[in-house]
């Protein structure tokens, strides 16, 4: 798991920097800070605050598991 934790960092940390290289400007550099932040809040709601807050009775696996369970939300209403 730490291998994959950190494979996963060094790819992100690669695809920043060929973006940064590519296109070397300020603008490019905080809009690249404010998706990488959204993208962080958005996972921690998935499965922080579903899973704590929302309905603490389910355990969520992955993205689709979050899916899947929004789309069975979605469908009682």
């Amino acid at each position: 798991m730490y291998l994959k934790a950190i494979l996963l960092i060094l790819v992100g940390v690669m695809a920043c920097t060929i973006l940064l290289l590519e296109s070397p400007h300020l603008r490019t550099a905080l809009l690249l800070l404010v998706t990488i932040w959204a993208f962080c809040r958005a996972y921690y709601f998935a499965f922080y605050v579903i899973e704590h807050y929302i309905d603490p009775a389910y355990k969520f696996a992955g993205l689709f598991d979050f899916a899947k369970y929004l789309w069975k939300e979605h469908g009682r209403e």
